[in-house]
């Protein structure tokens, strides 16, 4: 059967397409329900359906007779740290830590926040809580107090897990410092803290409030996987909002197993007993979806690695765990890649490694620059993938099917053709469909897919107003591009405030609110600028208030250190130049789209709405000053 015929299968009816997909699932009880509306807009699958998906990934394994196959493989070159856990290990473990987490009363439909490191205790955290219906939220180990406290008010959770400490090259990073801060920023306070003591460091316990990891366990039963309904939610995972407001992703039990169990079989073309690496962070979608749950429901070996592409002990660092654990298939953002090419821009570290178990790569996250591709295609000799997803949608919304016997081909500059379930349209900002070739807004036109987040915890009317109604009918995706006569979908960038900082999405308006509390600013806007390694980084154009005097380079430097105090040092932020005033409206709003495309030398029209023309060149020779443009 044809990719063309499988994909307007989906679309034509797409109630029958999912009901046939969910039947790779095992479910208590099999739903009945497949598609349902919500009374703000989006849609829910297998409502009435019952499963766990701690049990698919573990007891489902065990039960098949993988109790004795790896289920995470643990490298950490960072601390020098190996480990293979088996699917039989990893089960004993969950259920135990489920057992006390539920004797100290965390109960199905409580919130749990997870701040922790790439450890195995992390994924622990998840399965455990999956296993009770409790709901997770895994805040990324590089977020400040800051944001933490953000998160802690919004999910209210009845308990934080977390660890003594997280580890970058060299440097030890304590977390429990930024758990003590963030709870007292937040007005929610949680029952009480978890903390997973560390070797490298051990945090100081608050009586009363903290437990040791080791010690809650103690004395605990092993809980079973309770039973939930597909529409229950499995956990709120937080992005970047154009308003600085973080949204709370919720994603549905149901429709997310039957979606990843697809994905991770028709997408990526992986079988049980394969060895799967996707080399994220569980703070982000991917860990969720493609290091957790979708690789060990699949019954695959996952790599959970702790450690970076570069420095971790040198550039061959991904190549050694390729080898080493025979990958098969593995997914990154480019930025990883274009570290490793500028180390060793001769691949000569990856040649003294037998990388023959690699079948191909695939990547996303940010754009693929046609350079980087061909390098790595070259190197590698297998093919390079390049696909496209969101935080919203939790698994690939465009990418070949690798799974099926005649997958699309690559295309460069393309993330592939959609995938089963997802009706993606090109529109004009009025809300008609472009032709072929012409780049517009990228939209999906409803019903979303299973998997697909269908509301934003506490603030469903914030998802209708955030991807609903500026195009009724369709899911605004915040990304402009076009499709190709084939049908192939390029990407050209994000057309809100969100900028791509290697792979993580992360919101300018946060950095303004930021910048903009500094006592001699004025006013400022943030911008993403391209970088040749991360994709894009942040830039801050900011004017002083009148009558301050204070170097710009001095200026900067405190600039910095106040972002990564609040927002952190994942937002990459380490520019600021001074300007003498912002292009505005008549009515007063910055012209942001104008600046990025300045600061990225693409072509823009003058708005007609403009206040003063005169402005943009003096933003242009303050940018060529800078060096950010030529």
């Amino acid at each position: 059967m044809s990719y063309q015929h499988r994909y307007e299968a989906s679309l034509g009816d797409p109630s029958a397409y999912w009901a046939e997909q969910a039947e790779a699932i095992d479910w208590f009880r099999p739903p009945t329900q497949m598609a349902g509306q919500t009374d703000y807009g989006t849609f829910h699958w297998y409502a009435d359906g019952e499963l766990n998906i701690s049990y698919l990934a573990l007891d489902k394994q065990v039960a098949e007779g993988r109790g004795d196959q790896v289920a995470l493989y643990y490298d950490s070159p960072v601390t020098r740290t190996q480990q293979a856990i088996t699917f039989a290990s990893l089960l004993d473990q969950v259920a135990l830590f489920a057992g006390a987490l539920r004797r100290k009363g965390v109960a199905q439909g409580d919130r749990v926040v997870i701040y922790m490191p790439m450890i195995p205790e992390a994924a622990v955290a998840m399965l455990a809580c999956a296993r009770i219906g409790a709901v997770h939220s895994v805040v990324f180990g590089g977020f400040a107090a800051n944001e933490l406290a953000i998160r802690i008010d919004d999910a209210e959770p009845k308990v934080i897990l977390t660890a003594s400490c997280g580890i970058e090259f060299d440097k030890t990073l304590a977390y429990k410092p930024l758990v003590d801060k963030a709870l007292a920023l937040a007005a929610h306070q949680p029952e009480f803290t978890v903390v997973y003591q560390r070797p490298q460091l051990q945090a100081e316990l608050q009586a009363g409030r903290d437990i040791d990891w080791q010690v809650f366990q103690q004395g605990a039963k092993p809980a079973a996987a309770v039973v939930v309904k597909g529409s229950d939610p499995l956990y709120i995972l937080y992005t970047s909002g154009t308003t600085g407001q973080p949204k709370g992703i919720v994603r549905d039990t149901g429709g997310y197993a039957v979606a990843l169990k697809f994905a991770l079989q028709h997408v990526y073309g992986m079988n049980p007993g394969d060895v799967w690496w996707g080399a994220s962070d569980i703070g982000w979608v991917v860990g969720h979806s493609f290091i957790v749950y979708g690789p060990l429901m699949g019954g695959c070996s996952s790599i959970f690695y702790e450690g970076k592409p570069v420095r971790t002990p040198d550039a061959g660092a991904f190549w050694r765990v390729i080898s080493e654990y025979r990958v098969n298939s593995m997914f990154c953002a480019p930025t990883a890649y274009r570290a490793i090419r500028k180390e060793d821009p001769q691949g000569e570290l990856a040649r003294a490694y037998d990388l023959s178990s690699l079948r191909w790569i695939f990547v996303a996250g940010e754009k693929l620059d046609s350079s980087t591709c061909q390098w790595l295609s070259d190197l590698l000799q297998v093919p390079v993938l390049d696909h496209w997803w969101q935080t919203e949608s939790g698994w690939p919304m465009t990418a070949p099917m690798m799974g099926w016997p005649e997958p699309s081909e690559a295309r460069s500059g393309s993330t592939n053709k959609p995938i089963p379930g997802y009706d993606i349209r090109i529109l004009d900002d009025e809300g008609h469909e472009l032709p072929d070739g012409q780049t517009g807004n990228i939209c999906i036109k409803l019903p979303l897919p299973p998997g697909f987040a269908w509301g934003i915890w506490n603030n469903n009317e914030r998802f209708r107003q955030s991807y609903l109604t500026t195009f009724p009918g369709f899911y605004h995706t915040g990304d402009g591009g076009y499709k190709d006569a084939d049908g192939y979908i390029y990407i050209t960038g994000r057309t809100d405030d969100v900028i791509n900082v290697a792979g993580h999405r992360l919101s300018t308006g946060e950095m303004e609110e930021v910048v903009s509390s500094h006592p001699m600013v004025a006013e400022c806007a943030v911008i993403g600028v391209e970088d040749a390694i991360k994709g894009q980084i942040p830039l801050a154009l900011v004017v002083l208030k009148v009558d301050v005097d204070i170097a710009a380079s001095e200026l900067e430097t405190q600039l910095v250190q106040r972002v990564r105090e609040q927002v952190g040092a994942v937002a990459c932020f380490r520019h600021a130049v001074l300007v003498a005033r912002l292009p505005k409206t008549r009515s007063g709003k910055i012209l942001r789209a104008v600046l990025r495309k300045m600061a990225t030398s693409q072509a823009y029209a003058m708005p007609s709405t403009i206040d003063d023309a005169t402005i943009l060149p003096e933003i242009e020779d303050a940018l060529k000053q800078a060096g950010f443009i030529d």
